[in-house]
Order: structure tokens, then sequence, then C-alpha cells
């Protein structure tokens, strides 16, 4: 051979790239590689579109390989330049603006085009599709202009679609035509706790809608179903699916079916051009996947380059992930049990949304779906990869070994697994990222190959990694962080928050982030605002769960359930009169006595919410939020021959006192009148026991997901000093507990004796100050069922209108 040979690629997206990657890795003299992209960029990571959207990540984030690296590896990239034909007699391909490339190999990578239903209205203005990066700056300008969008399609892609909408501040409706969301990845029990997520979120799905048209003249202005109900909307995003695209490749005499017919070498019916990724057909099975795009990248790459180490591809199984504003999602293999003798393993915990599901056969996993909870993902996609044997004990899989032992030895695994899917990481990159790169943390080992910076769902496997070929998982300070993506922790971001007067969550992004909004972070970081300022926190709506926004709790229906405050669980006739008289007028179809001795009126419509409220003239009981709550009581004294305190009295006090104070997580309250405790206060967050002579004050219980007898904190006499006490470490919570994390956590963490050093010895002087920021808090409450008469915004309450156009 006298020089290297040509090798032309037609597409610049992420299979085309990676194959090129991976022939100069192991060959970078072989080919003078040339490549042309319809798009005017360098390569970017698609599956992040949706990232630029919500602001979590700049254009320049996504970018896998920007212009310098095509210069740098002596890559011509026509950029912005269209393929027209394929002259397969001389070998050569023709492009729109006239250029002319000659080729030895040619490789089509022409990925797949979004599909859009031929209904009426599709061309209007306001109508997009989410597949570029020109689509997602598009939707974004377009956006400003809005108010409401609907997402055609609640698919993997449509509800990352809806999710960046639901960023840039839009009330946003998902439209499926089948029965649930995401139904090739999930069964009917999977989609409803998913639906049920996102609607916490905010986003309303519409089930077994189909659209007929799009209605308004030049512009957008709503959807017609083929139900005959209308949804009023400003913009639509068709995501229905996508197709490959095979026009080139038609139109240049290759054998095509749904996709470019490919064997295992990903060789085309000509000898000469190849194909790879969404565009290759192979074995009757399309791939729209990363993982196996970057599978079929490597034979391919192997196979022109002569260093073939195994049968060629062999086809892939997928492995689906999504993350969605903190819903975790991993879907892979069959859904359903397929043969009569299929296991079928299960775990539903509705309270947390949580959904585990495995499909056995033959003692071989063949399907998984992770939802809510995703921790051993990790190790049960191997595990689905490599068709292992499973252990016998099925819940280790679901749940990780009692003994901690790992169910799967990475030195099992060949060099070549990919452990890392989002961005095509295999055990041997990993390995020489320990071993030669002396990378000590997870966060190392995806600065040096990208492992785990994108889903999370291998870190554990990373962990593992770490022990075999490190010895041991090195601290990393990130998990210290208050949100990933600032790095500082709590004190840290409490001291420059302060110091910088920063008073909003878009404020604090601007000031220490760069301008980078991720809006997963925003609702912890606004709970920190609000615990630093009180009533000067400049508030945000978008930083809010749709709880908080309409301060209700959303039910699994879409409706909501409202619990006005009962201080005590003590009420009267009168106001139980009210009560049912409320639930009549609106027809409320539930009321129900809850746990925190309260009544629930569930089943309530947003566009309800308002006029329920106003009827019942209650404040609320704050049964929704990350506050405190309720405080159960006993009868007491008063009323019980065993009581040796005003139980009811106190409870009410405590109510009265700290319900509604923003706190890291919920937090329930007890006060009981003897040690009987039939009010169950050692359980609970903060309790309080009435004893011969005085109050014992209790803190860090919980009987939810685990169960934890709390730890007494003092023992005092009089219901004054029980409040006390009780705001100390409540507001020491606020302080020092990170978002989401229970009270008794803290005080695992803290440990009872610091406790007792720092809230009642006051060693080192604090008391004061907390008993001054408690108050400052109290006197910064207001009812959030005041918005009733005011409400922040217009939409606040409203719904998406759907019409019924044939009455």
């Amino acid at each position: 051979m006298d020089g290297p040979q040509r090798l032309v690629v037609i597409g610049n997206g992420m299979a085309g790239t990676r194959v090129v990657q991976e022939i100069l890795s192991r060959d970078h003299k072989r080919f003078h590689v040339v490549m042309f992209g319809a798009e005017r960029y360098g390569n970017y990571n698609r599956t992040l579109l949706s990232d630029i959207l919500t602001g979590s990540k700049d254009v320049k984030q996504i970018f896998l390989h920007p212009l310098d690296w095509y210069r740098d590896h002596d890559i011509l990239l026509h950029a912005g330049v269209t393929v027209v034909a394929i002259d397969r007699a001389n070998k050569i391909v023709l492009a729109a603006d006239g250029v002319e490339e000659s080729y030895d190999t040619l490789i089509l990578a022409t990925g797949s085009r979004p599909f859009v239903p031929p209904v009426e209205g599709v061309k209007k203005t306001g109508v997009f599709v989410l597949r570029t990066l020109d689509d997602a700056q598009a939707i974004e300008a377009y956006a400003k202009g809005c108010r409401t969008a609907a997402v055609i399609g609640g698919g993997l892609l449509g509800l990352e679609a809806a999710r960046g909408l639901l960023s840039l501040g839009l009330q946003v409706t998902v439209a499926e035509k089948t029965s649930w969301l995401m139904a090739q990845q999930l069964d009917a029990d999977g989609g409803a706790l998913l639906q049920r997520a996102m609607e916490r979120l905010g986003v309303q799905a519409l089930l077994e809608k189909s659209i007929m048209r799009i209605l308004g003249d030049e512009r957008v202005a709503g959807l017609e179903f083929q139900d005959n109900t209308t949804l009023n909307v400003d913009m639509v995003v068709m995501s229905c699916g996508i197709r490959p695209d095979t026009e080139l490749a038609i139109q240049s005499g290759l054998t095509v079916d749904r996709g470019i017919i490919v064997n295992d070498r990903m060789q085309s019916s000509d000898r000469d051009i190849y194909a790879v990724g969404e565009c290759a057909q192979h074995r009757g099975k399309l791939y729209g996947l990363v993982a196996p795009l970057y599978d079929q990248a490597r034979v391919l790459a192997e196979h022109l380059t002569g260093v073939s180490s195994n049968g060629g591809y062999q086809g892939s199984k997928p492995v689906s992930k999504l993350k969605v504003m903190g819903v975790q999602l991993v879907s892979m293999g069959d859904t359903a049990a397929v043969e009569p003798q299929d296991e079928v393993v299960s775990y539903i915990e509705p309270s947390r949304g949580v959904y585990k599901k495995m499909i056995i056969r033959n003692n071989r996993l063949v399907g998984a779906t992770l939802l809510g909870e995703t921790d051993t993902a990790g190790v049960l996609t191997q595990m689905f990869l490599l068709d292992a044997v499973l252990p016998e004990r099925r819940a280790d899989l679901l749940f990780g070994t009692s003994t901690g032992i790992p169910i799967l030895s990475v030195f099992d695994l060949p060099d070549h697994a990919q452990i890392c899917h989002c961005h095509g990481v295999t055990k041997g990159q990993i390995r020489e990222a320990i071993e030669f790169g002396k990378c000590r943390t997870v966060s190392q080992i995806g600065a040096c190959t990208k492992a785990g910076t994108s889903c999370g769902g291998c870190k554990k496997l990373l962990e593992q990694f770490l022990e075999v070929y490190a010895g041991e998982v090195a601290e990393d300070p990130s998990e210290h962080w208050y949100v990933p993506s600032i790095p500082m922790t709590k004190p840290e971001l409490v001291a420059a928050i302060t110091a910088n007067g920063i008073k909003g969550v878009s404020a604090l992004f601007r000031e220490l982030n760069n301008g980078h909004e991720e809006p997963s972070h925003k609702m912890a970081l606004a709970s920190l605002l609000k615990t630093i300022w009180a009533e000067e926190y400049e508030d945000e709506r978008d930083a809010r769960f749709i709880n908080d926004r309409v301060h209700a709790n959303i039910q699994k229906d879409g409706t909501f359930s409202i619990v006005p405050r009962i201080c005590g669980g003590v009420t009267s006739a009168a106001e139980l009169r009210r009560i049912a008289d409320v639930a009549e007028k609106h027809q409320i179809p539930a009321i129900k006595l809850t746990s925190g001795q309260r009544i629930a009126l569930a089943g309530v419509r947003k566009e309800q919410l308002p006029y329920v409220w106003k009827d019942l003239g209650m404040p609320s009981g704050h049964a929704y939020a990350k506050a405190v709550r309720s405080c159960n009581t006993c009868v007491g004294s008063d009323f019980c021959r065993f009581g040796l305190g005003d139980s009811i009295a106190l409870g009410i006090k405590i109510e009265n006192r700290f319900s509604g104070i923003e706190t890291p997580h919920k937090m329930k309250l007890a006060a009981v009148g003897c040690p009987r405790n039939c009010a169950e206060a050692t359980v609970k967050d903060l309790g309080a026991v009435a004893v011969e002579g005085g109050w014992q004050v209790y803190v860090g219980g919980g009987a939810a997901t685990r169960v934890r007898a709390a730890d007494l904190l003092c023992a005092v006499k009089t219901h004054d000093e029980v409040l006390t006490y009780m705001g100390r470490f409540i507001q020491y919570y606020r302080e020092h507990g990170k978002y989401m994390e229970r009270s008794h956590r803290l005080v695992e963490r803290v440990g009872i004796e610091r406790l007792r050093d720092l809230l009642v010895k006051d060693v080192e002087g604090i008391g004061a100050r907390l008993d001054a920021e408690i108050e400052r808090a109290i006197e910064a409450r207001t009812d959030p069922w005041a918005e009733a008469d005011e409400p922040v915004h217009p939409a606040q309450f409203s719904r998406p209108v759907l019409i019924d156009v044939t009455r």
C-alpha cells in the first residue's frame, strides 16, 4: 500500500464520529478521513439537548468533539454541508454545495429523522421537533412568548422535551396515545408511578389521546384530538418517534428495508460501503440508543483496521435511562412475562414513587425496571448484558446484599465490557484510568473517562473498580456539597450567600455558578435561602414542586388533597359541620382521617382549591410541605386517669408556634400526657412526654420506611421550656440538615451527646442566636392559602383546558 486510503464518513453525529475515534485509536495512519455533517457544528451529545432547554448546560458543555478536534487529527470536516448523491461506480460522493470527495471506503452514519404525523396544521408557526441544537435554540426562543405548551408523545424523548419546556416556565401537557407513559420501557404499574412523579413536578399527562389537528390561524392556538376534545396551548413539540434516514442509501441503490441492511461487519450490499447507528438495520433490528451505536462503531473500527477480535456485531440488548428533575428510571429488556415459566419479582412503594421489577427466564435476567431508586442499576445492567446466572436470593439484585458483599465481581467482566453506557466507557478504560491515570475517586474517573457523569447508574460499579484496582475509594469532597452543581458544603454555601447578599435562586446561580442553572437543585437552594433570609427571601415559583406551588398534595389521578390545620387534633362541632358543608358543596369525593389526627379532603380539582379554602375559612395544615406539620396529642391529664401533664394544651402551643416553618424535610411532632405514649411521641421528629414533675423532650424519631426510637434531648419543667428546646432543635436542623435529610439522620450524624452540649448546655454560646432565628422565621410565616384571594399568577390554579366539542 502506497499511502493512506481515503475514508469518507457521511454523518457527523455520535455514530459517525465514534467510528472515526475508534479507528484513530487503533491505527491513525491507515486512513485519510473526510467527514460530512449537515449541521454547522462539531459533534455534540444529542441526548443532552433537553439540558440546553433547562439551562443546566450551555452549548459548549454538550460538545464531544469541537471543531479543533478535527483539525488536530487531520480530519477534513465539511460542516453544514449535505451530501446529495453517491456515485458508486466511480466511488465519489457529491455534496449540495458542489464539493466532491472520492473514497476507498464509505461509512453512512446518517442517523434518523423525527417522525411527524401528517395531521392538519402541522406546518403552523409554533410547531417544533427536538432533534438538533438548532431545534433546541428555536424552541427556547419561541417559548419566551408563550405560557403553555404541549408535547405530543409520552416516550423517552417526549418526557425529556417536557422537562425542558417546564424549566422555561411553561405550563406543560404531555399527550400520549397509549394508556401509560413510556409504554416501550414500562408496564402499566410503572407507567402510572412515573405519571404521578411527573405530575408532582408540574407536567400534566393526558393518556389515550391521538392528535387529529393543530388549531389556530398561522400560529398554534390549540390541539384537537380524535375523541373530539381540544386543548388550548401556545406551542407544540412533536415527539412521535424517529425513522432511519435512508433517503441517500435508497437513491444510491443500496439494499434498504426499514433501515440500511448490514451484515455482522456493518457492511451494506456494497462491499465498500458500511452503515452504523440509527440508519442501520442489523438482523432485522433498528437501534436508537447510544450503547448499541457505540458497540457498532467499535466492531466496524476493528474490521476496518484489521484488528477484529470477535465474530463481528452480534446485536445489542436495549438499556434505557431517564432522569428528569429527580425522577430516575432504568429499563432493560422485557417489561412483562413472555413465557409461562417466566419468573416475575416486583416491589412497589407508592409513597416514595419506587417501583422495581425483574423478569427472569431460565435463571437469567431478561428484563428489569427500576423507577425512583436505581442504586443497583449498574449490577443489574451487567447481569442482563452478560446473560449471567442469577443468585438464588433475588432480593439482593434489587436492594443489594445484607452482608455488603458485591453480587457481581468486576474481575468477572471482560475488558471490553461496557460499564458506562451513556458514554460507552469499557472496563478496560476504567482500569487504565485507575492503574495508570492514578484516579482514586469516582469523580476523578469521571473526569478522566466521562464514566458516571451522565445518569450516574454505574457509580456503584466504579466504586468496586476502585476497591479492586486501587485498594480503596478515597474520600470525594463532592459528596459533602449541598448540591452537586455548586462545589460548596452547606456552611460554605451559607457563608457565600450571606456575604454576597444573595436572596433568590436565579441570583444564586448567577453569582456562584456562572449563571448555569440546574433545575433539580432549585428546590434545595430555595429551602436554604428561605432558612437564611426568612421574609427577605425572593420567591421564585419555578423553584418549587407542584405541591408547594398550589399548597396541596397531588394525588395519583391528578387531583389534590388538602388538610386544614386543626391544632393538637382538637376541633369543634361547628368546625366539623363547616368541613362537611364544604365537602358537600364542592362534591369532594373522599374525606379521610389522617395518621396525624387531621381531616383530609381528597379528590379536589386544582381549579377548586381557592374556593374550597375560602369556604373552609381555616389555615393550611402544611400536609404537603417540607416543613413542621402537625403535633399529635393524647387526651392528657384533663381526661385520662393516667395523665401526668396537659398534652392537649402543650400540643396546641407547639403547633401554633412552629407549624409551617420551612425545614430540610417534613417534621412530625407529638405531645403525650404520660410515658404510656399513646400518641407515639418517641417515634416522631420531635416529641414531648409528660413525666412526674415536668416533661421530657425527644428528638430524631421516625416510623416510616425506617423505624427509629427518638433520643432524649433534655428534661424540663414547663411548657415554655419545651417550646424553647424544640425551637432550638428545629433551627439547628434548618441550619445543618442536608436537603431531604430526615431529622433522625442528622441526630445520628451529629450525635445526641453533641446536640445536648450545643442546644441544652449551650457550650458554644449559640442558644440565644438559635432562639432569635427561629423567632424570626415564625414572624415571617404566612398562611399560603391566603393566595386564594391573590394568586401569584393567573394560571396558578388553572388546569389545561380540555373541551368536549361534541357538546
